[in-house]
């Protein structure tokens, strides 16, 4: 028997690119283009359908590419409940990694290539790795922020590959190793929307103390309507019901990281109640109600992490 013929033969990595989507099927038809046209990467496309009505299913199906795959989950799960249908239909169907990203994000040509280069830099030893996200103009995307951690330095040999080490990130183009989503379990599915992926990427890389890492060279653009964070103090009247699920959300998370992080929560609703008596132009009572009831009602919000079986 000759060396090669011993010598092992390295299977390509199997990438699923996960893409949740609601109503919004011009900008998912721009995305799945972006996905389509990668350069120097391969993946497969699922397309979670969080039951839209307006005619996405229909166009999506008539696609003639074997890469892509449709699967309407029947009614609407919300972003968390569409991130768990996928990712676990990812690693049940053995991908080896899996690329997430909401409907709205458009990657450049590069950007599945540069987070495959940063995994095989890190030899797939990794919890999660984040694209730089930017909004429409070119500039940072202020919803989508990641958080460095600050003892980044542990792994400061990274940083002239462009790596640098995060505990935080939103599910806007994030590449997670199958053997990760094992360990850690899943996107809690009750949250429905708002925190779960920092729920998910917290749990990661503070809970399992998986290093996890930004990677500079891979860039997508979140194609939001506006480029504004979060704040109930300022957001439109409108909006304020969605942050029923930001308040309540957040208690379940920072509560599950001990004395530190539930007087972190504590300090961080203390000063939004302030910046709504500052800044907010209107129904200051409707939003503090929304503030301390739900940060309050989270505190009996605890529901389970569901795993995948081995």
């Amino acid at each position: 028997m000759s060396f090669d013929s011993e010598r092992k033969v390295e299977q390509p990595i199997q990438v699923a690119a996960v893409v949740v989507t609601y109503n919004r099927r011009e900008l998912l038809l721009q995305c799945i283009k972006k996905i389509r046209t990668q350069q120097n990467a391969e993946c497969d496309i699922l397309i979670v359908d969080n039951a839209s009505s307006d005619g996405t299913g229909k166009i999506i199906q008539s696609i003639t590419d074997n890469r892509l795959q449709y699967r309407n989950t029947g009614s609407n799960l919300g972003g968390a409940g569409g991130f768990q249908y996928g990712i676990r239909w990812a690693v049940e169907a053995r991908y080896d990694r899996v690329w997430i990203m909401d409907d709205d994000t458009l990657p450049e040509s590069d950007t599945l290539a540069e987070l495959l280069e940063a995994d095989a830099r890190l030899e797939g030893n990794y919890g999660f790795l984040s694209s730089v996200v930017l909004w429409t103009d070119g500039h940072e995307c202020k919803m989508n922020r990641q958080k460095i951690k600050k003892s980044f330095y542990e792994h400061i040999e990274f940083l002239r590959d462009g790596l640098i080490q995060i505990e935080q990130a939103s599910f806007v183009s994030l590449l997670f190793p199958a053997k990760t989503i094992r360990k850690a379990g899943l996107p809690i599915k009750e949250y429905f929307i708002w925190g779960d992926d920092i729920e998910y990427t917290r749990r990661i890389a503070v809970r399992k103390g998986l290093s996890s890492y930004l990677v500079g060279r891979s860039q997508v653009i979140h194609a939001m309507k506006q480029n504004s964070g979060s704040n109930l103090a300022t957001d439109s009247v409108e909006r304020i019901e969605r942050y029923k699920y930001a308040y309540r959300n957040e208690s379940n998370i920072y509560r599950h990281e001990g004395l530190k992080g539930f007087c972190y929560y504590v300090a961080r609703c203390a000063r939004d109640l302030l910046r709504i008596w500052k800044d907010a132009k209107d129904h200051r009572f409707l939003r503090s109600w929304v503030l301390i009831s739900c940060s309050i009602g989270g505190l009996s919000f605890n529901p389970p992490v569901e795993h995948i079986d081995k």
